[in-house]
């Protein structure tokens, strides 16, 4: 039987780490092609993407997420690949809502559909949303989506979230030396005056196709150095156990940022997350090198709720994911999932 400690539902992993977050993809694909995700060199015209049969129907990601409740998770992140090329990804949203235990449904975006989403994402009884952007200059942020899509039509979507109330809106910035490390700083002041939790990422070794080294890598040390230096900064407590971020204010009182610091200071140790792929296996880490099938055990004519909630259990109480922890040589040839196959 899977290990319980009795002050939380659920089952606790070989490190001792409860289940509390399910990241949910909803499709691997996406109309930008970022190099350190989706490089177009791997993910060209003819790269064959899932057939749409073989992604998990909303009802069954739904009982995914029923099964999941007992077992402690409170938090829905919903992924890609580009999630809002889900058609239809609001009644997802709807039926996500009306299961009891869950607190918060939060989306991760590029923003290019945000502003004509947000207010039916608001409706549907989205909490927040994430947006991904990697540099304000133009031309920066062009290269870096590799689609020429315009930088103004991922504020314009921010200013949807902010306007339609799914905050705090967060926006995650990824951060390459050489290719967008010129933009911290003003990243930093553009968003400081505005409802907005901007968080700098270091580049990390996700999947196989990305290309990555480790001298790419802006330690968020450095990170923090170059914003500390024009604006100074003070450290907050976290929010919550487990919290990926560390987390600052501006001296003066105006906004808050993050650092995400997987590379240089990894947090495996209090990691209580698990991914849905989008067709339906369950991924313990970010750098899981195998799922498990959970697609199987739904379409089953037989379908047991019970028996899916004991297979999450299973597949958690045997958790022993620690990569960042041990990242090295040794584990640079390893299989990796693509981060547009689970998620970020």
């Amino acid at each position: 039987m899977p290990a319980v400690n009795a002050a939380h539902p659920s089952p606790l992993d070989v490190r001792g780490r409860p289940l509390r977050d399910l990241r949910i993809s909803v499709t691997d694909r996406c109309n930008f092609r970022c190099p350190y995700c989706m490089p177009k060199e791997a993910f060209g015209r003819d790269f064959a993407f899932m057939p749409r049969d073989e992604l998990l129907h909303f009802g069954e990601i739904g009982s995914i997420v029923k099964a999941c409740v007992p077992l402690g998770v409170r938090k829905l992140r919903l992924t890609g690949g580009e999630p809002l090329l889900r058609k239809e990804l609001e009644w997802l949203v709807r039926g996500l809502r009306a299961i009891d235990g869950i607190e918060d449904i939060a989306l991760t975006t590029n923003g290019s559909m945000l502003a004509q989403k947000a207010r039916l994402l608001k409706e549907s009884g989205l909490d927040r949303v994430t947006v991904s952007l990697d540099a304000l200059d133009d031309e920066t942020f062009r290269a870096m989506n590799d689609v020429r899509f315009p930088v103004s039509r991922v504020l314009e979507g921010i200013g949807a979230a902010i306007e339609e109330g799914l905050t705090p809106v967060k926006v995650n910035a990824v951060i390459k030396r050489g290719q967008n490390d010129d933009q911290i700083v003003e990243l930093a002041r553009h968003f400081r005056d505005q409802p907005v939790i901007l968080r700098f990422i270091e580049y990390m070794d996700v999947g196989t196709q990305n290309g990555w080294r480790l001298e790419d890598v802006v330690p968020a040390g450095e990170m923090f150095q170059r914003i500390a230096a024009e604006l100074p900064l003070e450290p907050i407590a976290p929010n919550y156990p487990g919290e990926v971020a560390r987390r600052f204010r501006y001296a003066d009182g105006r906004g808050e940022i993050g650092f995400i610091s997987s590379v240089t200071k990894p947090f495996c140790s209090t990691c209580h997350r698990a991914r849905l792929s989008a067709d339906g296996k369950l991924y313990t880490c970010l750098f899981a090198t195998e799922g498990h099938d959970l697609q199987t055990l739904i379409r089953d004519e037989d379908a047991d709720p019970a028996r899916l909630r004991e297979a999450i259990a299973t597949i958690w109480a045997k958790r022993d994911d620690r990569y960042s922890e041990i990242r090295s040589d040794d584990t640079r040839d390893l299989p990796k999932i693509e981060m547009s196959y689970i998620g970020g």
